[in-house]
């Protein structure tokens, strides 16, 4: 029998999801190891430390945790590592993961790709479900990408009559009329998420999206090969149809100012349904 070891875990984005770490902490318990999280005072008694950054404007985050009983991963620290295997495989069942990995897209921003490859199916509800919530957050990238796939997660939304959100967004280019059906007949959190990344005009398609399923809320990428007065028009043309947007900074231009009021006006949802850009 292993003796039981100490295990911190270290999220260095904080309030971020984090799969990996909810993965490391479910293969410990099972072994009996004791779970720590976060604090550096735990540093000196952990037998192994796990770190995690997603986000690469953290990555100076992870250094102070750098040593011989850490491991560091993440897209924010490597994009190619890798959890073991026999880590990877484990079925976390926190009501919310992934049922596909990878993306049929190849945008210019987006990390997925190069860190995933192509859309790949990796389970269903049963692997990310706990088997009692009524809620669910499915984090896939581009689950629209597999249509039949997508049809037999549906089934076993509507099945189990559980309420899911697909947090990351859905493609919009990929709806059609039984897409549409089918989103309009199982249970869904607050609102429907979309995205608008890109140039693509896409306004009447987002009207077609309002009239089927209301008012729906969509991330739209600012700052990336766009000017700011695109990336308001496309903002403004989603609050006149009826929907909630979401800025979306790019790194470079997260710290520009007219940006930083873009995004404090548009993600307030009350403000942004109420009160016209031009007063806030």
């Amino acid at each position: 029998m292993p003796e039981k070891m100490n295990i911190l875990l270290v999220n260095i984005d904080s309030k971020i999801p984090n799969l990996a770490l909810a993965r490391i902490e479910k293969y410990h318990q099972d072994r009996g190891d004791r779970i720590l999280w976060d604090l550096p005072i735990y540093k000196s008694i952990a037998d192994k430390i796990y770190v995690s950054a997603i986000f690469d404007w953290n990555k100076s985050r992870c250094l102070e945790w750098v040593g011989d009983k850490s491991e560091i991963g993440g897209t924010g620290w490597n994009i190619e590592k890798r959890l073991p295997q026999e880590i990877e495989e484990v079925k976390a069942r926190i009501n919310w993961g992934f049922t596909t990995r990878g993306c049929i897209r190849r945008c210019a921003f987006c990390c997925v790709p190069q860190k995933e490859g192509n859309l790949h199916v990796v389970g269903d509800i049963y692997d990310i479900w706990d088997g009692k919530s009524k809620n669910l957050a499915i984090m896939d990238n581009n689950i629209l990408g597999a249509p039949e796939h997508f049809k037999k997660i549906c089934f076993q939304l509507r099945k189990e009559n559980i309420k899911v959100d697909f947090n990351q967004g859905l493609d919009i280019r990929l709806l059609d009329d039984d897409t549409i059906e089918d989103l309009k007949t199982i249970p869904h959190a607050r609102f429907y998420r979309f995205a608008w990344d890109g140039k693509e005009e896409l306004a009447e398609k987002f009207e077609w999206v309002y009239q089927h399923l209301k008012r729906c809320q969509v991330y739209v990428l600012c700052g990336f090969n766009s000017s700011f007065e695109e990336d308001l028009r496309k903002i403004n043309t989603l609050r006149a149809i009826g929907h909630d947007a979401y800025c979306m900074r790019y790194d470079t231009c997260r710290k520009d100012k007219k940006y930083i009021l873009l995004a404090r006006w548009v993600n307030q949802h009350n403000l942004f349904k109420f009160i016209p850009g031009r007063n806030f």
